[in-house]
């Protein structure tokens, strides 16, 4: 899946991703409101502290790879290649080696 605003979700699923993404995207935009929205989804503040870490660590892993310059190693390029899918695949630029 390249989009998950066009796949079937339940909305608890749908308001964390949304969540993650706001949060990678414009960080110093998240307000209260913001994990109100999942509590009104039924997450428990435990659940809401994952999505956070989950999307931090996912966002600092990607910034410190690519300030790094770090290069996947040819015989990882093919299984990395194959979790890409739909449109991104066939974006030239997302695995080009460096």
């Amino acid at each position: 899946m390249h989009d998950y605003t066009q796949a079937q979700l339940d909305p608890q699923t749908r308001g964390m991703l949304d969540f993650a993404v706001k949060l990678t995207r414009d960080p110093a935009a998240m307000e209260e409101r913001d994990v109100q929205q999942l509590r009104g989804l039924g997450l428990k503040d435990e659940q809401i502290l994952s999505v956070v870490l989950i999307t931090c660590l996912y966002n600092f892993l990607t910034r410190l790879a690519d300030g790094l310059n770090v290069e996947v190693p040819k015989d990882r390029q093919a299984a990395i290649e194959q979790w890409l899918t739909g449109p991104a695949r066939l974006q030239k630029w997302l695995m080009k080696p460096k």
